[in-house]
């Protein structure tokens, strides 16, 4: 009898502690979140670029954290970026030298996970309307089509256009999105060149309709194009909504992380079951392929290179009369702090 009382008290005793370990385990997983429900804007979802955002929503990694999260797609990143600047969004899923553009009109915005160490854009000159290309001088007077006027694939070719002599004006831009419309574009001659990203660039090198001006998938490309590591896709929000809701962002924070880390270990089956049968633009082994040329863009980890906010200020210098001459502090417009802590949690 003794026997049977002492093995219950110690099963009772384990059980509690199990409880207790649970509890507590939870607890510290998951702080309570100032505000569960989050709208994220986007500028072309379907983009590589953007791809570790899908994989956080379909995986359903954000509700792992407790988010109920809207994803609102756009034209381009800088009509996701009015979106927040309007008060109709939280969050932004773009490019990080936003957060430079708007320092310098007097309004703080911060990167606080960063989903691309390469911008993954390429420019490319049509064959049909530019037979005899030989170099970026070529495009004076050209139309070019860029996501939306604004965005980073037109930062980009302002960039380009710099190193080579010309100005932003010397161009005509046109906006032409992301998916099947830029490709129609490029493809009936509206456009004269095109900066855009995969699926769409290799939907039009597989025919020989372009020849490539600038790539920017890789580091090596990345490096040569800009001098250096240049930030790519990120999350940013207002600094202030960063400081009323850290837990909210952390939380974001985590599901990102976790996706970038399962895109590290991702076969290509893995991918194609995940993303919408739309991203594939009707042709599955096209897409794969396009995603082995940008996967090394992909960051591993969310983490801001410690050189990327001074390429990425260096490049807007070269071209943007609105903040060249500006004190611009980098050092807040960016913030590894939560991703270092998800990166503690996912391994």
């Amino acid at each position: 009898m003794d026997n049977k009382n002492s093995r219950r008290r110690v099963l009772l005793a384990l059980s509690l502690a199990v409880a207790g370990l649970c509890a507590g385990g939870s607890a510290m997983a998951q702080a309570k979140l100032e505000k569960s429900k989050v709208t994220i804007a986007v500028g072309g979802k379907n983009l590589f670029y953007y791809l570790p955002l899908t994989i956080a929503e379909r995986l359903g990694y954000f509700k792992d954290e407790g988010l109920d999260v809207q994803i609102v797609d756009f034209a381009g990143g800088a009509k996701a970026l009015q979106a927040v600047v309007g008060g109709s969004a939280d969050v932004v899923s773009g490019a990080y030298e936003h957060t430079l553009a708007l320092q310098a009109k007097g309004q703080q915005y911060q990167e606080f996970v960063l989903q691309g160490r390469a911008p993954q854009i390429v420019l490319v000159v049509s064959n049909k309307t530019m037979p005899n290309y030989k170099s970026i001088a070529d495009l004076r007077g050209k139309k070019i089509g860029v996501t939306a006027p604004g965005s980073s694939t037109n930062i980009m070719v302002n960039f380009v256009l710099a190193k080579a002599g010309l100005k932003p004006s010397d161009v005509s831009f046109i906006g032409v999105g992301a998916s099947a419309g830029a490709v129609a574009a490029m493809r009936s001659g509206q456009i004269d060149a095109m900066a855009n990203l995969d699926p769409v660039i290799s939907m039009l090198t597989q025919k020989d309709e372009v020849k490539i001006a600038s790539d920017t998938r890789t580091l090596k490309e990345t490096q040569a194009v800009f001098g250096g590591n240049m930030p790519a896709g990120c999350l940013y929000a207002s600094t202030a909504f960063i400081q009323q809701n850290p837990n909210t962002t952390q939380a974001m924070a985590n599901a990102m992380v976790r996706a970038l880390k399962w895109l590290q270990k991702a076969g290509p089956s893995d991918i194609v079951k995940t993303v919408p049968e739309s991203y594939l633009l009707g042709d599955r082994a096209l897409y794969l392929a396009a995603w082995e040329k940008v996967r090394e863009a992909i960051s591993p980890d969310g983490t801001m290179p410690a050189d990327g906010p001074r390429t990425a200020l260096n490049t807007l210098q070269q071209f943007d009369a609105e903040i060249r001459g500006k004190n611009i502090k980098l050092d807040t417009t960016y913030t590894n702090a939560f991703v270092q802590k998800a990166n503690a949690r996912y391994k």
